[in-house]
């Protein structure tokens, strides 16, 4: 399938400045973006510290609870309200507590901290009472069978139990976690008795915690390390492969496009406020391998054209190249755009910088190997003093190398 009907002829190493002035724009905007910030804005799981997740019935009091948690002495947590374009009414936010102190301890106090924050802000029920959003179905179960509301004897164990997980089934799946009034347990099948049983011992409270998520910082910082490590192990290995397949000036090139990929994408990161966790390590991976595959196509076209066109200049033979394979780039990288376009839309909070990092490595991975790779090949060669006209007639067994001039075939009948 080709996207044009005619052939192309687009002089794309005579853009070369234009491609060179705007990756450096992007690097240098990138590079303030992370120069003045210190740093990037790490997840969790890099940076260490307590994320609660916590679901609300109605709209989430965003400025009471950052009072609340400031009154409570953890006036440098961060809240986030997660809103999706799937779920508009999620009604949840992330609160996040960076790492205090050492140890397990530290990050167990941290949770608890939050939590004690979000009850004597929100305020919580009956000193005597427990949350139902919390309860689990066996303390459920245990309340049944002591009021035993369904009169049901000394034989009632199991059905109170089965009724306990039906009522948890119901306020985790159908509530969403949380449960503003016990009355709208009627709906999972709890009946008069049963309620009145169970408003004995609970009360129905403003909000749940749905997840909560720890991480030392031992364990961020090691994972921050292996992150950088694996994306370097990853590009030497490219490098070495392109250098055996090719040449070492195009393995270097293809890198070097790679590595400046990554840093727009990490630039882009910093200016936007997209948080570095492992899934966007995983996404850089992943970009890091497509903008390769994209920059082999090319070479490979190089390659077989050096042998069809030996009489024309490389810059000729490189713009012809990249407009063969246009097609075929505007086809597999626009149908992938679109679907990482589509996740980054519609994916919801969770893969919100997961998606961003392929979006932005999409687009900027497909541009460097044209833009990027390609234009250095050509600059290498003709720093070399290979960039004029190659043309055939190598001696018997000599190599013919991608880019080089060849001698010239000697006239007829001169043997």
């Amino acid at each position: 399938m080709e996207f044009f009907r005619h052939d192309v002829n687009l002089d794309w190493m005579g853009k070369t400045k234009y491609f060179v002035g705007l990756s450096l724009t992007l690097l240098i905007i990138g590079a303030a973006s992370w120069i003045h910030k210190g740093t990037l804005d790490y997840g969790i799981d890099f940076k260490g510290g307590t994320l609660v997740y916590v679901r609300f019935a109605s709209t989430p009091p965003i400025d009471k609870l950052r009072q609340g948690l400031v009154q409570q002495g953890l006036g440098d947590s961060v809240i986030q309200q997660i809103s999706d374009i799937a779920a508009p009414n999620a009604n949840e936010v992330v609160i996040y507590l960076p790492q205090r102190g050492q140890g397990n301890e530290a990050l167990d106090a941290g949770k608890g901290a939050i939590l004690n924050a979000l009850h004597a802000t929100l305020g919580a029920g009956e000193a005597s009472k427990q949350d139902f959003n919390e309860a689990t179905p066996d303390a459920l179960a245990d309340v049944l069978t002591r009021k035993d509301p369904l009169s049901a004897g000394s034989s009632g164990a199991a059905r109170y139990q089965q009724l306990a997980k039906q009522l948890t089934d119901y306020r985790d799946r159908q509530a969403r976690g949380v449960v503003s009034n016990l009355d709208s347990l009627r709906e999972a099948g709890a009946t008069p008795p049963v309620v009145s049983a169970l408003r004995d011992s609970f009360y129905a409270g403003p909000f749940a915690v749905v997840n909560v998520e720890i991480v030392g910082p031992k364990v961020g910082a090691d994972l921050r390390r292996q992150a950088v490590y694996v994306t370097l192990y990853a590009l030497a290995g490219m490098l070495v492969y392109i250098a055996l397949r090719f040449e070492l000036v195009y393995g270097a090139a293809a890198v070097l496009a790679v590595f400046h990929d990554v840093l727009i994408t990490l630039g882009l990161f910093s200016l936007l406020h997209f948080e570095i966790s492992l899934t966007v390590i995983a996404a850089l991976l992943t970009l890091v391998g497509y903008s390769m595959n994209d920059t082999i196509v090319i070479f490979d076209r190089i390659r077989e054209n050096l042998r069809l066109m030996r009489r024309e200049p490389f810059k000729a033979i490189v713009n012809r190249s990249i407009n063969q394979t246009l097609s075929r780039t505007i086809l597999t990288s626009g149908l992938t755009f679109l679907t990482v376009l589509v996740l980054f839309l519609m994916g919801g909070q969770v893969l919100r910088s997961f998606s961003f990092a392929l979006v932005v490595g999409i687009l900027v991975g497909t541009y460097s190997s044209f833009g990027i790779a390609a234009p250095l090949v050509v600059a290498w060669n003709h720093w070399k003093g290979q960039g004029a006209v190659p043309v055939s007639g190598t001696t018997a067994g000599s190599r013919t190398r991608m880019g080089e001039p060849q001698g010239r075939l000697a006239p007829a009948g001169r043997r």
